[in-house]
């Protein structure tokens, strides 16, 4: 098949892998018909994650048709189309159980949902079956793999409540969804920090009641001014670097609660001011599972649309120029065609 490949910093190539296989009976293998970019991705292509042995497929957001099945599926079958979160589980074990999908005893991830086929450990827990998705609906649909789950599991971490104050730091996909999770469930007030207008746009389309386009002290004054001086009942920290973590506690109210989703790269935690404040820390990898149904529902009634996100479409063969646009932030979100 042929599959996005990380070869290195800013070398991504599309070309020949090895199809995937069947190795254990609670596998499957599925026909990718749709994926996309994540900012995590990035990390990578960067050279942020440190040195690269080799190279490695890359992509984990997909849906997809299941076109093969270990002996030991039972709710799935060929043909089938279902939502493949990227974190794969058997949503039975006592994690699971427990809300915990992303830290199954089973735990699987998609390695190259940015090519033609990709491997789903443990189908029976980890995908949900949907009806093929029409044109119009497929963007909102594939952003349940990952990117509109992260950006809810931000909002609940984060506490988020009816009539209260919310603060999104991050104005990435996940931020941006994050903003329109926060919304969702009924925050009076969403802060959203964002210093580029075509973010700031989708933000306020998201349900953004506020736009603070500064950093730093600057952006922590902004949002003090918002809150009349006492900060906000909740805050999402979707980006994943020390001064995102920094503004996001600077922000935080006494007894709130950060929810952070963004991957950490070098964040140190103020753990003097988390303590006199009593400002607690919640969140981490999304349990993806763990969402889907209500999300498949509030998408598939209208009540949401996150595929709004995505702001450029390319065929699945120009993946790097995907990746380009998305590292130089002429792009937030890129879909690629099948």
């Amino acid at each position: 098949m042929r599959a996005t490949m990380l070869h290195g910093p800013g070398d991504i190539r599309f070309e020949e892998v090895p199809d995937p296989t069947i190795s254990k009976p609670t596998d499957a293998i599925v026909k990718v018909i749709a994926s996309c970019i994540c900012g995590s991705d990035l990390w990578g292509y960067r050279g942020d994650n440190g040195p690269q042995e080799q190279a490695t497929t890359i992509g984990h957001e997909c849906l997809g048709e299941v076109v093969a099945v270990g002996s030991d599926a039972r709710n799935f079958k060929v043909g089938d189309t279902v939502i493949v979160p990227f974190d794969h589980c058997d949503n039975t074990c006592i994690h699971c159980l427990a809300g915990n999908q992303q830290a199954c005893v089973n735990l699987g991830f998609t390695g190259s949902g940015q090519g033609e086929y990709t491997l789903v450990n443990q189908i029976d827990g980890s995908c949900v079956k949907i009806d093929p998705p029409s044109p119009e609906q497929l963007p909102s649909l594939l952003t349940l793999a990952d990117v509109m789950a992260t950006g809810w599991h931000a909002a609940v971490a984060a506490g988020v409540r009816p009539g209260g104050t919310a603060v999104v730091v991050g104005d990435g996909a996940v931020g941006l969804l994050g903003v329109l999770s926060a919304a969702t469930m009924g925050a009076e007030k969403v802060i959203a920090l964002s210093r580029h207008e075509p973010r700031q746009k989708v933000a306020t389309a998201f349900g953004a009641t506020h736009i603070v386009a500064e950093r730093g002290e600057d952006a922590t004054k902004a949002v003090m001014e918002l809150t009349n001086g006492t900060g906000a009942d909740a805050v999402l920290e979707c980006v994943g670097t020390e001064q995102s973590m920094t503004t996001a506690f600077d922000v935080a109210r006494p007894g709130a609660t950060v929810g952070f989703v963004g991957v950490p790269h070098g964040v140190k935690l103020p753990v003097r001011r988390m303590f006199t404040h009593n400002i607690g820390l919640a969140g981490g990898m999304a349990p993806v599972r763990r969402y889907l149904p209500d999300l498949l529902a509030r998408v598939q009634s209208g009540a949401i649309n996150p595929g709004l996100v995505f702001d450029l479409a390319l065929p699945l063969e120009q993946v790097a120029a995907g990746y380009t646009a998305m590292a130089d932030r002429t792009a937030i979100k890129v879909q690629l065609t099948y």
